[in-house]
């Protein structure tokens, strides 16, 4: 059944929302919808109380590490962590606590997908693909098209988001996040087309971020996905600054589906 999960997007040691095709190494051009005055601990902390399991731990960049380690300490084994994670440091975010590690950019080398990167991946994490999630944050391209973009959402890879790509990674992984850029903090809606797609594709557990506003969102990718979509809602939520949607109402929403 489709559920709410919750995020901590980390850059430059803060806990913020950015609108994530601004998202590159120029400062100047980066949009922020949010910047809190909570760490990262903080956060970790609310999603605990209110047993939110699956949210993602994002490192926008460097000098995040201390903020990423800081949450996984306040609950410890609950959240997955994403954002420079390689083969020579995946294991060693298991060992500080995370309960999956999310990959992306490591895969496409040169903006190309390599096999034996993720094999390395996999083989650093014991062959345990129940700690792996791949990240095939996307962009589009035409009416129906999306590619997987790495470096911030700023590099196109050769990757097409299709049927072939799900399934022939399926057997890596337990599950997919999948941040639709051109969406990402801009709370103009969910991209519809992939949330139908990826329900079609997918049969493991896929979590898709970008654009979501309000509790109608949710509902709508129960609707389109048939409940087998996940949603993340950030800069909407009144916890991140936003006036779309309550995270307390979040939480509800997610009680009444039997998601907990």
């Amino acid at each position: 059944m489709t559920r709410f999960r919750p995020c901590i997007d980390l850059h430059a040691g803060q806990v913020k929302q950015i609108v994530g095709g601004t998202l590159d190494s120029s400062t100047a051009e980066l949009q922020t919808n949010y910047v809190s005055q909570h760490s990262a601990g903080h956060y970790a902390r609310l999603y605990r109380d209110h047993g939110l399991q699956g949210a993602h731990v994002i490192m926008l960049g460097p000098n995040n590490e201390d903020a990423a380690k800081e949450a996984l300490a306040a609950w410890p084994g609950r959240l997955q962590v994403g954002g420079g994670i390689n083969d020579q440091n995946a294991a060693a975010w298991m060992k500080r606590g995370a309960s999956k590690v999310i990959i992306t950019s490591f895969l496409f080398p040169e903006g190309k997908f390599s096999q034996g990167r993720l094999d390395a991946v996999l083989a650093a994490l014991g062959g345990q693909k129940d700690h792996l999630v791949i990240d095939l944050s996307c962009r589009k391209r035409g009416d129906d098209k999306w590619f997987v973009a790495m470096n911030k959402w700023q590099t196109i890879t050769d990757m097409e988001v299709n049927q072939e790509s799900i399934k022939s990674l399926e057997p890596y992984c337990s599950e997919f996040l999948i941040h639709a850029a051109d969406n990402e903090g801009l709370q103009k809606g969910v991209d519809e087309k992939l949330v139908e797609r990826l329900a079609e594709w997918c049969s493991i557990p896929v979590t898709y971020a970008g654009g979501g506003r309000n509790l109608d969102d949710l509902e709508l990718v129960k609707r389109l996905s048939g409940g087998k979509v996940d949603l993340t809602i950030g800069s909407a939520l009144d916890c991140f600054g936003g006036t779309g949607v309550k995270f307390d109402d979040c939480v509800s929403w997610n009680t009444k589906q039997g998601g907990y």
